[in-house]
């Protein structure tokens, strides 16, 4: 099997040789900089074009990932958890900087699109979701309030999420054939979830159930990632068609064997508690059993929870690795 073929057969509970090497979100700047002091080439940085060759480097099951941007040129630079909308007023004003001209080819570039055709490169993309974005514009308290302050502007920001979801499931499928796809969510923290199901029900459900039939009817994998405990939140986006989550942090609490048992057919990515990394190869070899069982099911990709945090070293990064090869050939 090629490293297309292991994602889309892991990912659909279907037979592979092994499962897929996987780190899926790209490593720390300050974790590159350590290993650039430990024996990794100093040109090899991560990033949009950079995180494949890092992957490469180390034996990993290369993946391309483009996220969409929605913020373009001309949006107001804000300090961190602030935005620039308060009303419809204020969302009016800034909409003209919203959702900028996308680059195909600089999303796939020819080079990305003849490997994955040969199939040694996994693709995927990302788009905001309906709960990230909504409160990328307001702010993080000002967007909890305005579920109650103001509910239509909620919903209009959604609406033209959805309108701009659709444009590039169909714009990206004229290109390419993504392998899975993800929306960056984060609504959830180590005690569950930001909102309740009924608000959930009312902003969110809609605009999940309006795009997954479409990202579906094009052979790509919904996915969602959030960061946290998301175990009862799970259920909701399931309810609307969503196949699987990543990146099942284990310090929030997510247990993956229960969420496996409580939904068998869902898709997931992570898992692996990387503060083991730390802790040598006997604390990283039973955190490996502790989820091997869950391998054996099919339906998952096992990968670091989040990260790999600066305090790794390179030679405890490979023995991880070493660990993953053996896994995942037991694995499938």
């Amino acid at each position: 099997m090629n490293t297309r073929d292991r994602f889309r057969h892991a990912l659909r509970f279907e037979q592979v040789d092994r499962l897929p090497r996987f780190e899926w979100a790209t490593w720390w700047d300050q974790t590159i900089a350590r290993w650039q002091t430990e024996g990794l080439p100093a040109n090899l940085r991560p990033g949009e074009h950079g995180v494949v060759q890092v992957m490469e480097f180390f034996g990993l099951d290369p993946a391309w990932q483009h996220w969409f941007p929605v913020l373009g040129k001309g949006y107001p630079s804000m300090p961190h958890g602030i935005g620039p909308v308060s009303d419809m007023a204020s969302y009016e004003a800034i909409r003209p900087y919203l959702f900028p001209e996308i680059d195909w080819e600089k999303a796939f570039p020819q080079e990305v699109r003849e490997r994955h055709e040969k199939g040694d490169l996994a693709v995927w993309f990302t788009v905001d979701g309906f709960f990230w974005f909504p409160r990328v514009l307001f702010g993080i308290e000002r967007h909890l309030y305005a579920f109650y302050d103001h509910p239509q502007v909620i919903h209009r920001i959604n609406e033209d999420l959805v309108a701009r979801i659709k444009q590039i499931v169909v714009g990206v499928c004229r290109f390419i054939e993504p392998d899975f796809m993800t929306f960056g969510e984060d609504m959830s923290y180590n005690h569950g979830p930001m909102l309740s199901r009924a608000l959930f029900d009312e902003f969110e459900a809609p605009y999940y159930r309006e795009v997954i039939p479409i990202i579906l009817a094009h052979n790509i994998v919904p996915i969602v990632d959030s960061d946290g405990n998301i175990e009862s939140c799970v259920p909701w986006f399931t309810d609307c068609g969503v196949a699987g989550f990543l990146p099942f942090e284990r310090q929030s609490g997510v247990d993956i064997a229960r969420l496996r048992r409580n939904s068998p057919r869902l898709c997931m990515i992570g898992g692996f508690d990387k503060m083991t990394m730390t802790r040598g190869v006997d604390a990283m070899r039973q955190e490996f059993e502790r989820i091997l069982p869950v391998m054996q099911q099919g339906g998952y990709i096992p990968s670091v929870d989040h990260q790999t945090p600066p305090g790794v070293s390179m030679a405890q990064y490979r023995d991880y690795l070493q660990l993953l090869w053996e896994y995942t050939e037991r694995g499938a």
